[in-house]
């Protein structure tokens, strides 16, 4: 059975009428009697009676009738969901996104994506990195934010852009007037870190072990926000990437420029080399990079 057949079949036996159903379907009576003959002869036998002067449906026609009705209906709802995915009327995206990136560009880009976007539904995980390309890697998200990975592996990576560390310290700091701070200078202070194993303690692990340094870990934390407010009562000192630094100061805390080394990492865009997203993933891509490039206009150097 073809959809045409069962279409001419069901407005037949509705109208009981060839003449009508021909007109219903902008069809000719010949061109509509071929599509039934078809739909017979693909089934084993008639599903109408006709005379010269009435249609009746044949007992098989009747029982052909209601399973008729509803396929077609299943077939119109499911087309119409398409066609609503499809023009995002309709949808979910699902992303996974480093706590960094989650807690400060995402709601901005998020609420630009709801207000073009209303009916589709988005799911965050706010998680480390290396949960990030897990969630990938096991198809639980489409999207996912965070550092460059360093061996790929069937990912795709989009550099949005080039994060560096800066210092967090108490506002009553003496260091926290400094233009700029050393590492050396900051490790000096007790450090408040993320815990184990988040990507950015493990970052910043290598690149100070490569210079000789270690980090004086005196409290630890899973949260970003948690080692925010750490800092500002005056337990110790921290670092964060510079995107973090609305979030730092909105805690009570203030951030100073970080050299001698400076440490920076590129952050982009994950998805699966070999999947093709939804069109729903893809708008959202499209609002994420918007987004980046406000940030790049008005954010921090």
């Amino acid at each position: 059975m073809t959809l045409k057949q069962l279409r001419a079949f069901l407005a037949v036996a509705q109208s009981l009428s060839f003449a009508q159903a021909s007109e219903r379907l902008h069809l000719s009576q010949p061109a509509l009697s071929l599509t039934i003959k078809g739909l017979e002869e693909s089934l084993g036998g008639r599903l109408l009676s006709r005379t010269t002067r009435s249609v009746s449906l044949t007992p098989e026609g009747e029982s052909l009738l209601p399973l008729a009705r509803q396929l077609l209906a299943d077939w119109d709802n499911a087309e119409e969901m398409l066609r609503q995915r499809f023009t995002l009327q309709l949808g979910r995206v699902a992303v996974a996104a480093m706590p960094s990136f989650a807690g400060n560009l995402l709601p901005a880009a998020l609420k630009v994506f709801r207000g073009r976007y209303p009916q589709v539904n988005v799911a965050v995980h706010d998680v480390i990195n290396e949960q990030v390309i897990e969630m990938l890697r096991n198809r639980r998200v489409e999207l996912g934010i965070g550092f460059e990975p360093e061996a790929p592996d069937g990912l795709a990576f989009d550099a949005l852009y080039t994060d560096r560390f800066v210092a967090v310290l108490p506002p009553d700091s003496p260091l926290a007037g400094r233009q700029r701070l050393s590492w050396a200078e900051l490790l000096g202070e007790d450090f408040i870190a993320l815990q184990r194993p988040s990507a950015v303690r493990l970052l910043l692990e290598e690149h100070l072990a490569v210079h000789g340094e270690t980090l004086p870990v005196a409290f630890e934390s899973h949260q970003l926000a948690t080692v925010g407010r750490m800092v500002a009562s005056g337990l110790g000192v921290s670092a964060v990437p510079s995107l973090c630094i609305g979030q730092m100061q909105e805690l009570g805390a203030r951030c100073v420029a970080l050299h001698e080394p400076v440490i920076e990492r590129r952050i982009g865009l994950l998805t699966q080399a070999d999947h093709e997203l939804s069109t729903a993933a893809q708008a959202l891509r499209e609002v994420l990079l918007e987004a980046i490039d406000t940030y790049r206009l008005g954010g921090p150097a």
